[in-house]
């Protein structure tokens, strides 16, 4: 009995990896190419080696969003979904580069020229897929151009970030996708 136990989690733990593997690889192959503009904070980490913290200007725009919206409520009960995860629906110009339209709390509806993006709040910060771009050591000078990030949205609103991008809309280093 034991043995079926052990065998069993084992199984789990590896089906579970493998599929969170096989569902980042589709999104990465399938997903929407979509340009986010960043708001690049601090280019090294002494603990972690080089790499790039980053902040969106679409998770500014959806907290002065929200602020309006607060400011709008003054006086009413808040109900605790002001406060939840969403998606930050947007629109892309003809270089693929986000604008927001709206955030709502579901992925749908949408218009036909509209993407829905999966945010998070935590601490009160809206998270936008990585806070984080890590690159080869010593590299950090070709990254410090960077001025946008170029991600792949999946059907559900899933965010992965495939290149950094610089304000001619070159990609930076050596990139995968």
């Amino acid at each position: 009995m034991k043995r079926i136990v052990i065998w069993a989690g084992l199984a789990l733990v590896l089906g579970s990896a493998g599929w969170g593997v096989w569902s980042n690889e589709r999104i990465l192959a399938n997903g929407r190419v979509v340009l986010l503009e960043l708001a690049p904070v601090d280019p090294r980490s002494l603990m972690q080696g080089d790499y790039m913290a980053l902040d969106y200007a679409l998770s500014n725009e959806l907290r002065r969003e929200r602020q309006g919206a607060d400011h709008e409520d003054e006086g009413s009960p808040r109900e605790t979904s002001q406060r939840a995860d969403g998606y930050a629906v947007v629109r892309l110009d003809e270089r693929r580069l986000a604008s927001l339209v709206r955030a709502q709390p579901d992925a749908a509806p949408l218009g036909a020229d509209e993407i829905a993006i999966r945010y998070r709040v935590r601490d009160g910060r809206f998270r936008i897929a990585t806070n984080a771009f890590f690159f080869q050591e010593g590299h950090g000078q070709e990254f410090s151009a960077a001025r946008y990030g170029e991600f792949r949205i999946s059907d559900t609103g899933e965010p992965r970030l495939t290149a950094m991008l610089d304000a001619g809309f070159k990609r930076l280093g050596q990139n995968r996708y």
